[in-house]
């Protein structure tokens, strides 16, 4: 029950987020925020670990700032398998990756989710 609830939580922060960034992000409607929750909980448990993995030194190097370029390139493959949702670039990426992380807390700690 605690994975829907953060599929859900994420769906409308993706949305929030999407609204705050209008032109240069597009989320078509909700169905399309759900399956980008979806696809974003898949990479992050998938290829978010092997990307970690494969460029240690870097974020070692830069102490832990790689990990934001990392979540920009997770959200643009998310925007290149999600049809309905649009991120004009890689900097637009990493704002939403960003943002959609401080509303995802927000929200979290209002509806008490861990």
């Amino acid at each position: 029950m605690g994975f829907i609830v953060r599929v859900l939580l994420s769906a409308v922060a993706a949305m929030f987020t999407a609204y705050l960034l209008k032109p240069a992000v597009r989320v078509e409607n909700f169905t399309t925020a759900l399956i980008l929750a979806l696809v974003l909980a898949i990479l992050n448990a998938i290829v978010k670990p092997l990307l970690v993995i494969l460029t240690l030194p870097v974020t070692i190097i830069t102490l832990g700032l790689f990990l934001f370029v990392i979540n920009a390139i997770i959200i643009l493959l998310a925007a290149k398998l999600v049809p309905g949702f649009r991120v004009d670039g890689f900097w637009w990426a990493l704002l939403f990756s960003i943002i959609m992380a401080i509303i995802n807390s927000v929200l979290s700690g209002l509806a008490g989710s861990n």
